[in-house]
């Protein structure tokens, strides 16, 4: 070997970055560099005159050897392959110096080359090793990366195309295609635009010609005919790709959104559904809060019309109860002005049950009755229905519900459009719902009105029908039943001649409404009457009305009295009073007043029973009242005396001068601004002067 040949072999064992090593045909390691004691984790001189494995882990060293054996007796190289060199901990402190301290697991890309000597000498083998450890993993975490790409996008049901820069196709797309029915010709040609809705394409077309000559994000969605020919909605983005300051190609997604869409659609009609089912329970809410407060049938009619036409739309409605002998409809106007129009002929004629008409249908068999178009109402009914609302000429639907009272009929609803109309299921319970609430009502407001019918003609009864007429005093009377609620109550008035010439007056309370409170204003009324035809004294008839009322009137009865008998020729009087407010006193050249005197208590509380004297001046006007004319919901008793008395001093002289003009003043002006809620009575006495 000449210098130069020893200076490459040299070199070569100490620098060469790969690893080297020369094997006897013993498979014993007659030289090896540093890079391979390194490589393998070992010392060199660990190596040297040593089999792979006297020195190496079981698993590599069976590799080695084998590796070896192959070269020895086939005599050729055995390449590229790869062993590796499993990690082990590193040596604890203080290991002998040249120890390797690898950790990582290391692969080695290894070539075994049979060495040849002088002739046809074989000595034995040399390896070659390259430390690849770092490129298979980029190439792991690449294929990785890959691994996953194809995952996500096949978990995703996403369809990955390719485009060229300009746009056009550049792969084929088998996903698509196999979505679309397209041929490989057919998507080379046309690619993913040529299956765009037809409506969709002007505008996709206009938007990605933008994006690619802007090399901006293209993202959009469209509907793609699919093989079967329907179209499916689909979700798109592709991103240009670049090198450098170059597109070099467009990489896209796309999605089918389909469900999705079908999905949101299902929920804007659920939500529409559920709105429109929500408006029609406010709705219903809406007529029973509404029908608690209407009292009267017409009352009850305005309501159910109201509600009835905003729920539902409807331009025509009508109300009809059946008559007492079942064998005819009556239409009821609703109360409120501006309305009457809804009622036609049948009004007055009434329909007869048996007639061919949407509120008759109903009735006779007890189910709602609907006609979607005039073709419909005439293949049920003929022309009847027209011939009976014939003002209501733009009719096109209609909708006949019966009230039903205990399962039986006591009447029909009416509701009609302009426009062919189809009642949905949903309208049809929410229409049932409310004919129920309207039958209920309607059904209160009849024995309502029956009862206040009886209550008015008892009441009307037991006042008197006129005032007496005295030379030497002047009477009026008002009486003003609350309208709120169409009631009677027990307000009560009363004025009648005693025995001798002088004049008894009353004015009463008793708490409540309707027939009841009436029995009790006639029961307080005529025992009054009697106890001053026996002895008139006020205190001695307030103390006859608290034995009576203790003995025959429940405890929670609250009645109040105020009961004078009066001289009509000198204006002199005696006066008691049983918790009623206080009498009003009107003079031309006094202020207004009420008086101070303590009123008592109500008839049946204990009571040692006053009366006090007083004179009616020529002039002069005493006024009794109940309750009503100075208390109210926004008005309490006190700042309604008080109000009273500015009222009685703003009269002009010729109103104070009249009790029938002071009645009425005082009462409107009293109830101006308030709602009424309670009976108004009062009772002017007036001593007119001299000369009148």
């Amino acid at each position: 070997m000449d210098a130069s040949d020893a200076a490459l072999y040299a070199t070569l064992l100490k620098e060469a970055p790969e690893g080297l090593a020369f094997f006897d045909r013993d498979l014993r390691c007659r030289r090896a560099n540093d890079a391979l004691a390194e490589l393998l984790d070992v010392r060199v001189r660990d190596l040297q005159q040593r089999r792979p494995s006297e020195v190496l882990p079981e698993a590599l060293a069976a590799a080695f050897e084998t590796a070896l054996r192959k070269v020895i007796a086939e005599d050729r190289p055995v390449s590229d392959l790869e062993l590796v060199v499993p990690a082990r901990p590193p040596e604890a402190p203080g290991a002998a110096p040249g120890v390797a301290t690898a950790v990582e697991e290391r692969i080695l890309a290894c070539t075994w080359l049979p060495a040849k000597g002088g002739g046809d000498e074989r000595p034995g083998v040399v390896l070659t090793a390259l430390d690849v450890t770092e490129r298979r993993r980029a190439e792991e975490v690449i294929r990785r990366k890959e691994q996953r790409y194809r995952s996500l996008v096949e978990a995703s049901a996403q369809v990955v195309w390719v485009a060229a820069p300009a746009g056009g196709v550049i792969d084929d797309a088998p996903e698509w295609r196999a979505i679309t029915g397209q041929t490989p010709d057919d998507y080379a040609v046309g690619g993913w635009l040529s299956v765009v809705h037809p409506e969709d394409r002007p505008r996709i077309e206009a938007h990605w010609r933008d994006c690619v000559e802007e090399n901006r994000v293209f993202e959009t969605n469209y509907r793609i005919r699919t093989k079967s020919g329907n179209y499916r909605h689909f979700d798109v983005r592709a991103v240009p790709i670049w090198r450098g300051d170059a597109v070099i190609e467009w990489v896209g997604a796309n999605t089918d959104v389909t469900g999705q869409r079908e999905a949101e659609e299902m929920r804007g009609r659920l939500t529409e559904q559920l709105s429109a089912a929500a408006l029609r329970t406010a709705r219903l809410q809406q007529a029973t809060s509404m029908l608690a407060e209407a009292l009267t049938v017409s009352q009850v009619v305005q309501v159910i019309t109201e509600v009835g036409r905003s729920a539902i739309g409807a331009d025509y409605s009508a109300v009809a109860l059946l008559d007492d002998d079942k064998l005819r409809l009556s239409i009821v106007a609703p109360s409120q002005p501006g309305t009457e129009g809804e009622t036609s002929s049948a009004s007055r004629d009434g329909i007869k049950v048996s007639d061919q008409t949407v509120m008759s249908v109903a009735v006779r068999e007890s189910r709602p009755f609907l006609a979607e178009h005039p073709d419909s109402l005439r293949l049920q009914l003929g022309h009847g229905e027209r011939d009976l609302f014939a003002q209501h000429t733009g009719e096109r639907a209609w909708v006949g519900l019966p009230l039903l009272a205990a399962g039986a009929p006591i009447g029909a609803l009416r509701f009609s459009f302009t426009r062919p109309r189809e009642i949905t299921e949903e309208e049809r319970v929410f229409l049932e719902a409310l004919a129920g609430q309207c039958a209920l009502a309607v059904e209160r407001a009849l024995l309502f009105e029956r009862e206040h019918k009886t209550a008015e003609e008892l009441q009307r009864s037991l006042l008197p029908s006129d005032l007496p007429q005295l030379p030497g005093m002047a009477l009026a009377a008002r009486y003003n039943p609350a309208t709120r609620h169409v009631q009677v109550g027990g307000d009560w008035y009363d004025v009648f001649r005693l025995a001798d010439n002088r004049l008894a007056v009353a004015v009463g309370d008793v708490m409540g409404k309707g027939v009841l409170a009436a029995a009790g204003m006639g029961r307080v009324r005529n025992a009054l009457r009697a106890l001053a035809l026996n002895d008139p004294r006020p205190a001695a008839v307030l103390a006859g009305l608290d034995r009576l009322f203790s003995a025959t009137e429940d405890e929670e009865q609250f009645t109040t009295v105020v009961y004078a008998v009066i001289d009509p020729e000198t204006g002199q009087g005696e006066l008691s009073n049983a918790g009623h407010p206080p009498a009003l006193l009107i003079s031309p050249h006094k202020p207004a007043r009420v008086s101070t005197r303590e009123p008592g208590t109500p008839l049946g509380w204990p009571s040692q029973r006053q009366q006090t004297s007083f004179s009616i001046e020529t002039g002069n006007t005493v006024v009794f009242y109940s309750d009503g004319l100075v208390e109210n919901r926004r008005r309490g008793v006190d700042a309604g005396l008080e109000e009273l008395v500015a009222v009685a001093a703003d009269a002009p002289p010729e109103v104070v001068g009249d009790p029938e003009r002071l009645v009425d003043f005082l009462v409107d002006r009293m109830l101006a601004g308030y709602e009424q809620v309670d009976d108004v009575t009062v009772l002017a006495l007036h001593v007119p002067p001299k000369s009148e």
